[in-house]
């Protein structure tokens, strides 16, 4: 089985660089486009609060308002074209990834028949594999993008008034430590989630008339999975709202800074305008950062799972063992 999973790289990472490392250069080329642009709009309406305040001419006006509509008209064109891009490149990778997946395992049960196998199999390959295929398309290209998003507003905001930046940016400081505390919570019960699920598969091919014994374990074990999947929806919903409440006050401190220096004739209301725009523009990159390193954590223990028991079902343990021990070594 060695020259059977080393087809398959250890880490996931591994996987996406060697069979889409080309799209992969294109998809973060995309990804440099859109986020280059996305401080623009923001100096733009900017522009356009300031000159209708000082009662500039109309001709500055309208020229200002219709390169705003043509750089977010351009920006949207290029992200949807990343995306379209990327929901092929995802597509693919499902496809290769089950059909892999299918050969290897169905190679190694042959020679090593049990129900425990024959349940592993099936799991990865009708749904292991699909979460993992997807993450392929924005497995760069979504950092690339969101993060590159993140750095080019704030460093906009930071050149425009860097003390309402700063206490912005306090505010938003402490979603760096409680966002990894709670993404691991939840990584470690999506792993215990595909352990138990492997075991479900295993027992019914194992038992189909569901003897009262097995029946009996296969409901305690539906009901774990209801567990675990009601403590991954408290984590992830409890970090979002913790989030939500960060940029609230980012947003309220914004507002209470911004409108004492306007006041004070230190900055045009223009400025804290295009601030508070700016806010908002990194709370969807900010969330969209979280939910790629969310999903990241959890496919790469999926992806380290399924190459595992790729390795157990060649070596299979003692009889009886439960199919989800190929996770638990892997």
């Amino acid at each position: 089985m060695e020259a059977s999973t080393a087809t398959l790289p250890p880490h996931v990472f591994g996987y996406v660089w060697r069979t889409t490392r080309a799209h992969q250069l294109a998809l973060a080329l995309l990804s440099v486009v859109v986020f280059a642009l996305s401080a623009l709009p923001l100096e733009l309406q900017r522009r356009i609060v300031n000159d209708a305040l000082r009662k500039g001419t109309l001709d500055a006006i309208v020229w200002l308002a219709l390169a705003y509509a043509a750089v977010a008209l351009l920006e949207g064109l290029t992200k949807l074209g990343l995306n379209l891009y990327r929901g092929w490149v995802s597509g693919n990778a499902v496809r290769h990834l089950r059909g892999t997946t299918h050969v290897l395992a169905s190679r190694v049960v042959g020679e090593h028949p049990s129900p425990e196998a024959e349940g592993v199999e099936i799991s990865m390959v009708l749904s292991e594999a699909e979460p993992i295929g997807l993450f392929v398309g924005s497995s760069l290209s979504e950092p690339i993008l969101q993060g590159g998003i993140l750095l080019s507003v704030f460093g906009y905001m930071f050149y425009i008034e860097p003390l309402m930046a700063t206490f912005s940016l306090l505010l938003f400081s402490p979603q760096l430590v409680f966002v990894p505390l709670i993404q691991r919570a939840i990584t470690r019960r999506s792993r215990e989630r595909i352990q138990t699920l492997r075991e479900v598969s295993g027992a019914i091919i194992a038992d189909p008339g569901a003897l009262s014994g097995s029946a009996a374990r296969q409901a305690e074990r539906i009901d774990h999975i209801f567990e675990l999947d009601m403590g991954i929806y408290k984590l992830k919903f409890s970090m979002n709202f913790l989030m939500n409440l960060m940029h609230h006050l980012g947003v309220a401190g914004a507002l209470g800074i911004g409108g004492w220096l306007a006041v004070t004739g230190h900055i045009e209301v223009g400025t804290v305008v295009a601030f508070v725009s700016g806010l908002n523009k990194v709370n969807d990159p900010w969330g969209d950062v979280v939910n790629w390193y969310r999903e990241m954590t959890v496919v790469a223990t999926k992806y380290r799972l399924l190459v595992g028991a790729l390795y157990w079902l060649a070596a299979p343990p003692a009889s009886g063992a439960p199919a989800g021990a190929a996770g638990a070594r892997s």
